[in-house]
């Protein structure tokens, strides 16, 4: 009896082992394609807020899926003007409005966007010890880019907060350090 539960037990181990190696697998985000960048005509490409313009010809890793939300999913946090003539382009997926930069707002990368989902819910956004509650109001697509749609910037990376100047105030980050942070956030 005992040899059988000892087999038993090992059996049991290996199983939950693998359960854990297949669930772990299934939380990681891997990249879904690539797209080939194409030369924004000229004044096409907004480079507000540091924003980079798609090089002709340069491969671009493409993502359907974010890193798995937590309590405190790490991020990487950028800004982004959800403004008339900001460098984020159209009116906002969730609403189809503008919005100003002294409102706090964000776009989440297309795996946290959540096919709309989180439209229009807040989260709660932390670093610097500090802590900031933004509406979510675009995705910040990670499936396509470098085109007019998407103002010839390239596709985001899958872990992307982007924010309004707002946030980026209410969380006490110096003017100068504006750009990327790492954060972690929440569903509020």
């Amino acid at each position: 009896m005992k040899s059988f539960c000892t087999k038993l037990c090992f059996v049991f181990l290996i199983f939950l082992v693998i359960t854990n190696c297949l669930y772990s697998e299934a939380q990681k985000c891997r990249p879904s394609g690539r797209i080939r960048g194409k030369k924004a005509p000229s004044g096409q490409c907004n480079k507000e807020n540091d924003s980079d313009c798609c090089v002709q010809g340069k491969m671009y890793t493409t993502y359907e899926c974010s890193p798995p939300v937590s309590v405190h999913t790490k991020a990487y946090l950028t800004l982004n003007s959800f403004e008339k003539g900001g460098d984020g382009g159209g009116p906002s997926e969730c609403d189809n409005k503008y919005h100003p930069d002294d409102t706090p707002v964000v776009a989440l990368s297309t795996g946290w966007f959540n096919h709309r989902s989180r439209c229009l819910n807040n989260i709660t956004i932390s670093a610097n010890g500090r802590s900031v509650v933004a509406m979510v109001v675009d995705e910040c697509d990670s499936t396509v880019g470098c085109d007019d749609d998407h103002d010839y910037q390239p596709p985001c990376p899958p872990n992307i907060v982007d924010a309004s100047m707002a946030v980026w105030k209410a969380l006490g980050v110096p003017h100068n350090q504006w750009g990327g942070l790492d954060i972690t956030w929440s569903d509020a």
